[in-house]
Parts: structure tokens; sequence; C-alpha cells
């Protein structure tokens, strides 16, 4: 079929089947172009709408380079590099925003409108003709139809005429639309080309005047600076490739090792303890309460700090205080049938928090921690020599040799503090005497009994016979007749830690070997729980009273004690021996040992003053001469043990002096 260019408008009046068949297919090319102008328009409207996307996007972009420098980064490695940088490729994209929206307006401009128009103007101009050329189409046949209709006879005239009229103007009216139609059909041939090339020659200019304004922004300065950033980011990449081989190297080392380490108690019959710890951190399981009989455990994070007990849950910032360690008393027990726990006690003797640890190593190193916190050591110098030097003297017993008497040449002056203060404050050496071996001092095997042999009430019981016992626990005044016209009245803060059997109480070695043995004892077992007493020192008794309650707890008779001493190295160590009959008429000899709120010297000098005063009681004479040669305070009311007492709490100070 011959090409057809255009609709001949000769043939619109005739209107014949041919012109009708040519004029379907410029009416079919106008519907595909119809559609094909749409679907390029909706291309294009979505360049324009990248565009001023990008626009908004670069906009954005420049404002979150500049807000770098706002972020409050936790870790701010090379942050000013980075901060300088940023800026200046906030500044660039800032420049090429402003070319990004010259570019979105002229493709507005030169792109999008020229087609809208094509659509809005050729298109819908061609489909309202066709719509006008159908409906005079159809009048056109309608008045045919009715011009055909009239009847052979002789009609009127007159509605001959009217139907002719009709004819007439309706084929006129044809006549003008379709030469409209047809020539709005061939001109869109024509349009169509342009159409299609005004737009896209509109988008090259903009990204042409784009890319050469862009040209001119990226100078010979800028292309400097990308090639100091490049080298600088390569130099980053270096270090990185570097770090990551290191962690990869170290993480090869750190797998390599035993599969015994992941296991939580994979060495249960010797493990390495460190007792020397000061400072402990680990997860622990802690118990709480949740009701009369139920409990729960949680397994939180758990840090020592100075001398608190800190707990951190885990995703916290810090932790919280959960414990203050000072003075207070720690032991392993048994717990809801579970293993490795351990109970924290307060200074007053109230049951604290209690843990669990994960392995018998963990365990036991808390509990080592905790004691060495609760004696202060971390306020000291040197913390960690002074905690090794504590450990080492109670780890002792695990030979038999007996430590505190081979350093000791000389006995030992607690015993004649008094005459050694007198010939200003120096011992008189003496003639060495030979030391004898631990298996004659003390049995070996010999119990060691950690609290008081005698409890309060049985005490109280043993002393008052058949009488009621006070229901608030305190000691009736008849009870020691002696307290009121003692001589000597000296109070004393000590901490018993436990006493013991012995052989013999012929020298004051025997008190430096169970000091030994018990505080060795108190290290192997775990055992460091405490309970602190007030001894009493009257010129009769040496009394244990509960602060608490004032009951006494134990009474010994000065007349009983036959050795007492301080220890030469740990000033706050006392002990002294008791002499006591027993049921088969022999006698039996015992060792108590306690640690000392004061010097150990001021309770044996006390001690060795009440054993004088007994002495010389009966003779007034010497009992006047020898209180005369008491030092004295001021008042003349107490006995001053020593002139520069030393600055220390208040109890200390209290200890210090006596009432005479």
């Amino acid at each position: 079929m011959p090409a057809v260019d255009k609709l001949l408008l000769e043939e619109a009046l005739q209107d014949s089947p041919q012109t009708r068949s040519l004029l379907s297919v410029f009416e079919e090319d106008a519907g595909t172009l119809t559609d094909y102008t749409n679907q390029l328009l909706q291309a294009m409207q979505r360049v324009y709408g990248a565009q001023n996307e990008m626009c908004l996007a670069t906009h954005q972009l420049s404002k979150q380079l500049l807000a770098y420098e706002k972020q409050n980064f936790a870790l701010g490695k090379g942050d000013e590099e980075v901060i300088s940088t940023l800026h200046y490729f906030a500044k660039v994209v800032d420049e090429l925003n402003v070319l990004h929206t010259e570019l979105a307006k002229q493709l507005a401009d030169t792109m999008i409108l020229p087609i809208i128009q094509f659509r809005e103007k050729d298109l819908t101009e061609v489909s309202t003709l066709k719509d006008l050329f159908g409906l005079a189409s159809n009048e056109h046949d309608l008045s045919m139809a009715k011009y055909s209709r009239l009847p052979k006879k002789k009609e009127n005239e007159k509605v001959k005429m009217d139907v002719v009229k009709e004819v007439a103007a309706a084929r006129r009216k044809q006549h003008l639309s379709s030469l409209q139609y047809y020539c709005a059909l061939n001109a869109l041939q024509d349009r169509k080309r342009v159409a299609m090339m005004e737009p896209m020659i509109g988008f090259a200019h903009g990204q042409i005047n784009f890319f050469k304004k862009g040209a001119e922004m990226f100078s010979q300065n800028m292309n400097s600076f990308l090639s100091s950033v490049a080298d600088m980011v390569q130099s980053i990449q270096v270090e990185l490739e570097a770090e990551a081989e290191k962690m990869r190297v170290s993480q090869q080392e750190l797998l390599s090792v035993d599969e015994s380490v992941y296991a939580p108690d994979f060495d249960v019959a010797a493990p390495q303890i460190n007792r020397n710890l000061i400072q402990k951190a680990g997860y622990l399981n802690l118990r709480s309460k949740t009701g009369l009989v139920t409990t729960t455990w949680e397994r939180l994070y758990f840090f020592t700090q100075g001398g608190n007990l800190m707990c951190q849950p885990r995703g916290a910032v810090a932790g919280g205080l959960i414990q203050d360690l000072d003075n207070c008393s720690v032991m392993a027990v048994d717990c809801e049938d579970r293993r490795y726990c351990f109970q924290i006690t307060t200074p007053n003797g109230k049951s604290g928090i209690i843990l669990q640890a994960e392995s018998r190593k963990e365990n036991e190193e808390w509990i080592c921690a905790i004691n060495n916190i609760s004696r202060q050591i971390y306020l000291t110098d040197n913390p960690e020599a002074v905690a090794i030097k504590l450990n080492q003297t109670a780890l002792q017993a695990v030979t038999p040799i007996t430590s505190f008497g081979k350093k000791q040449e000389s006995p030992c002056p607690s015993q004649h503090l008094r005459n050694v203060e007198l010939e200003n404050d120096k011992m008189v050496p003496t003639a060495a005497v030979p030391v004898p071996d631990a298996d004659e001092l003390i049995a070996p095997g010999t119990p060691i009994q950690f609290d008081i042999v005698l409890p309060a009430s049985e005490f109280l019981d043993q002393n008052r016979g058949s009488r009621r016992i006070n229901p608030f626990g305190e000691t009736e005044d008849e009870t020691f007749p002696e307290a009121e016209d003692s001589l000597l009245q000296q109070m004393f803060i000590v901490r018993f830690l436990g006493s013991m059997a012995v052989k013999t109480d012929n020298t004051t070695e025997v008190i430096y070997e169970a000091m030994r043995q018990v505080l060795a004892a108190r290290a192997i077992h775990n055992i460091f729980r405490t309970t602190e007493s007030h001894l009493m020192v009257t010129s009769q008794t040496l009394r244990l009273i509960d602060p608490q309650t004032q009951v006494t707890r134990a009474n010994f008779e000065l007349t009983s004690i036959t050795q007492f001493a301080a220890h030469q190295e740990n000033k706050r160590l006392v002990g002294f021996v008791v002499r006591t009959p027993e049921s088969t008429g022999g006698e039996a000899l015992s060792t108590y040992v306690f640690e000392s709120n004061s010097e150990g010297e001021k309770i044996c000098y006390a001690i060795n003053l009440g054993k004088e005063i007994i002495e010389v009681q009966k003779d007034p004479e010497a009992l006047a001469q020898l209180m005369l040669s008491v030092p004295l305070t001021n008042d003349g009311k107490y006995v001053l043990l020593n002139e520069q007492p030393d600055d220390g709490s208040p109890s200390e100070n209290r200890g210090a002096e006596s009432e005479a």
C-alpha cells in the first residue's frame, strides 16, 4: 500500500467509503500518538521529579555533613580531620545543589512544558474535532433519512422545502467539521515530529549547561583536594587492614587455648588461688527473697571499688553500691543445695547478702579479696605488699616450725611493760633462752575453737545458780561485786579469734604458736567472721562483755592467767594462757587469742597491773606505793597508759586510759 501523506480536503464533501477508510487510518495514528505522548510525558516527569529529589537530597546531604561536628561520639579518634574534610565537602555539595536547582528549572521549561503543550493543544484539539465530526455526520444521516421518507404523491411544498433546507444545513455542517478535522489530522503529522524532538533538545541543553558549570566548579584546586583526601583514605585503609590482621592473629591465639578454660570449674582438685587480692571483679549469682519462703537468683556483674562492693547489671552504664565492706566478715555457707556460696555479714553482726560463684577458685578468691578489703588494707601505701605479708603470716601453718618464736631471742616484755616504761621505755636485754619445738608447746592435731566456749546465758547460769535470768540480758551488779570497788577498770574493744588447749604455760612462746595456728586455720578454712566484744580488765578479773546487751560472755580470774603477750609484728594481736581446774582433779591449760582495736601491749600492761595489785593488796603500804608509781591523768582519776596517745578512733582513745 503506497504511503499516504495527508487527507484530501476535496473528498471531504463526498465522504466516500474510501475517504472514511483513510480517515480511520489517521484516527488510529492519532490514538497511538496520544498513548505514546502520555507515556513519554510520564517518563519525562519522572526525570524532572528525580532532578527535584536530587536538589532536596543534596541540600539534606549538606546539612548532615555539617551536623557531624555536633554529634557527641563516645570515641572521637581523628574527628578533627574528618570535621574539616566534611565541611569542605558540604560547601561543594551546596554549590552542586545550586546547579541541580538550575537544571531542574531548565527541564521544567524546555522539556516538560513543550510536551504538555503538544498534548493539551494538538492532541486535545484532534479529539474534540473528532467528536464534532461524529455529531455532524449523525445529524446528516438523520436529515437524509427524513428526506428519503418523503412520499411520491404530491405533497406539501412547504414540508419539502423544510426538509431540503435541513439536509443542506446538515451537509454543510458535516462538510465544515470534516474540513477542520482533516486539517487537524494532517497538521498533527508535522507537529508530531516537532513535539518529539523539542523536549529532548531542551533536556540536552540543560544537561550540557549543568556539566559545563560543574566542570568549571571542579577546578584544579578541587582535584588536588580530592587527591589528598583519597591518599588519607588509602592510608587509613592500610592501617585498618594491618589492625584487622593483628586482631585476626590475636583471635587465633585466644582460640588456641586449652578447651578447659571454657569450663566454669575445670580445676576442682587443686585450683591456683590468689589470696592476696585487694580488688576483684566478675559475675556472681545474687540471692534475693521474693516471698516468705521463695527466693530467686540473678546473675549480675560485681566488682570492688575501694571498700565498697558494687553491682552493675548487663547493659547498665555504671554500677551501684551493694555493700560497704569495711569491717565486714565473709564466710562460705550452704544455701539451697547450691555450690560455692558465701555470705557477707555487716559489722553489727546482721546477715548481709548471699552470693554464688561459678567455681571453687572464684569462690575462694572472692572470700579472700573481701576479707582483705574488710581489714582496710586498701588504705595503706602498698596494699599488695601488706596483703601478701598478712597471708604469708597466716599460711605458715603448713610447716611445724614456730615462726614467731624464731624471730625472738629474748622474752617478750609484755608482762614487764610497766617496769620497762618506767625505765625510759626501753627493754632490758636478758640472756637468750632456747626456743621449744611446736610439739612441746601444743599437741599436734589439737582442735581450735573459733567461738567463746561458754555462751552468755550458760555463763550467767553457772555464776547465779538458780536465780532468774534478767529478760533484758543485762548483767546485775551483784554478779560481779568487785566492779564498784575495784582499783582498776580498763575497757578494750577486741575480736575473739580462737582458743585451743596447750601443753605448757612456762613460756610466752606457747602464745605465739597458738596465734600462728589460729590465724593459719582461719585462712586455710576461709573463716573470716569475728564477733566484736568489750574486754574489761579489773584488779580481780578479766571479763568479755557483749557490747549490744552488756551480757558477760566469759570471765577469767586474773590469778588463773599465767601467761600473756602481744605479737611483736602485728601489734593488735594479743593472747593469754588460762589455767582451769578439771573434774578429775587435774588442771587444763588453754590459750585465747584476740585482735584489739588498740595496741595489744596496752592490754598486757593492764593485766600486769591488775596482777600486781592482787599481790600487794594485803599490804596497804605496798599498795599505796604501787598506786603512786602509776602515771595518772591530771584529775587523778585514770591510769595513763601512754603519755603520747596515738591518733586513732574514739574507741582507741578510750582504750588508752583506765579508771583507778
